[in-house]
C-alpha cells in the first residue's frame, strides 16, 4: 500500500467508518499530521473535530528514547522495564512530566484559541491519527480519553504494526485501519507524500471545521 498523501489516507478510512455518519462523532486527531487525516473523515461523517494531545516522556540525555508518555489531564503512562533499566529516578519522571504537560497546554491553545474543551462523557469519540509505530503516545491518549466516560471509543489510523493495533485494539471499542504490514519500518513509507503539517495549517483545518461546509 502507498497512499499519495494524508488527505487520501482520510478519504479511504472514512469509507470504512460510515457506519458513523449521523451519530455526530466528536472526531479527536492527534497534531499535527492526524489532523490533515481527519479533516475527510469529518467533511464524511459530520460531528465535531477537534484535537488530542499527548507527549512522550524522553530518559534522560537521549532525547529521541521514549520511557513513557502523559496527557494533558496528568496521566502518566511509563515502561517500567525501561525506567528500570536505566535506573531513572521518580523526581525526574516528575519534573519531566509536568513540563511535557506544560507543553501540553501551550500548544491546544496555539490550535484552539480559547474555546472550552469539548464534552466527551456519553459522546462517540473517535481518534484519529496518520499513523502508529511503537503506539505509547496514542495508548495514553485513550486511556486518558476512557477516564472521561465515553459511550464509545474508536480509533482510526491508516498504517502500523500488527503488534501494536493488537495492543490498542484492548483499549477501544472498535479499531479501523487500511493495513497493518508485517514488515513494517516507519509511518512514512506508506505514503508519497508524508511532508510534515505545520502548526497553521492544523489551525486553518480546525478553523475550517467551525464554519459550514
Amino acid at each position: 500500500m502507498l497512499l499519495e498523501n494524508r488527505r487520501e489516507a482520510g478519504v479511504q478510512l472514512a469509507a470504512r467508518l460510515e457506519i458513523y455518519r449521523g451519530r455526530d462523532p466528536l472526531i479527536l486527531a492527534v497534531p499535527r499530521g492526524g489532523v490533515a487525516v481527519a479533516e475527510p473523515i469529518y467533511k464524511t461523517l459530520g460531528g465535531e473535530l477537534d484535537v488530542v494531545i499527548t507527549r512522550k516522556i524522553s530518559a534522560p540525555h537521549q532525547r529521541e528514547l521514549a520511557i513513557g508518555a502523559t496527557s494533558g489531564d496528568g496521566l502518566v503512562m511509563l515502561n517500567d522495564d525501561l525506567v528500570s533499566r536505566l535506573g531513572v529516578f521518580p523526581d525526574y519522571i516528575e519534573k519531566t512530566a509536568e513540563k511535557e504537560q506544560a507543553e501540553i497546554v501551550r500548544r491546544l491553545k496555539k490550535y484552539r484559541g480559547n474555546r472550552p474543551l469539548p464534552g466527551i462523557e456519553g459522546r462517540l469519540v473517535l481518534v484519529v491519527d496518520d499513523g502508529v509505530a511503537t503506539g505509547y503516545t496514542l495508548l495514553t491518549a485513550l486511556k486518558s480519553l476512557r477516564q472521561h466516560n465515553p459511550a464509545e471509543l474508536a480509533l482510526a489510523v491508516p498504517v502500523g504494526p500488527p503488534e501494536t493495533f493488537a495492543r490498542l485494539k484492548k483499549e477501544v471499542d472498535a479499531l479501523v485501519y487500511l493495513e497493518a504490514p508485517v514488515d513494517f519500518a516507519a509511518v512514512g513509507q506508506f505514503y508519497r507524500d508524508f511532508n510534515q503539517v505545520g502548526d497553521d495549517e492544523v489551525v486553518e483545518i480546525l478553523n475550517r471545521s467551525r464554519s459550514p461546509f
